[in-house]
């Protein structure tokens, strides 16, 4: 599994950005999607994820309400529409696979990391 992440920027706080995952994957292959990030100086953290079916996903309690994961099967992608944007939310960010779906923020059962994509969040 492949995968790359793009779609980040420097943006205003307040503002929106829409991250997206671009998976490359056997044909067939089930896996769910998490989001990860990166701070500078900071270890990384867990943000979202979601199941196969896009029917479940998990979200980290600082990220609830402003960030929303959804994926596009038919065009093996997965996004990450980030509104409300915090300086805080400053980081790189990541995406990465699992073949099982794990409601939690564990690191856990990702076998597969993309390249990150920075986003700034200027105050």
């Amino acid at each position: 599994v492949q995968l790359q992440a793009s779609g980040g920027g420097l943006v205003q706080a307040g503002g929106s950005l829409r991250l997206s995952c671009a998976v490359s994957a056997r044909s067939g292959s089930r896996y769910s999607v998490g989001w990860f990030r990166q701070a500078p100086g900071k270890e990384r953290e867990f943000v979202a994820v979601i199941s196969w079916s896009g029917a479940l996903s998990y979200y980290v309690d600082s990220v609830k309400g402003r960030f929303t994961i959804s994926r596009d099967n038919a065009e093996n992608t997965v996004y990450l529409q980030m509104v409300s944007l915090k300086p805080e939310d400053t980081a790189l960010y990541y995406c990465a696979a699992d073949p099982y779906y794990t409601p939690s923020s564990t690191f856990f059962g990702y076998d597969y990391w993309g390249r990150g994509t920075l986003v700034t969040v200027s105050s």
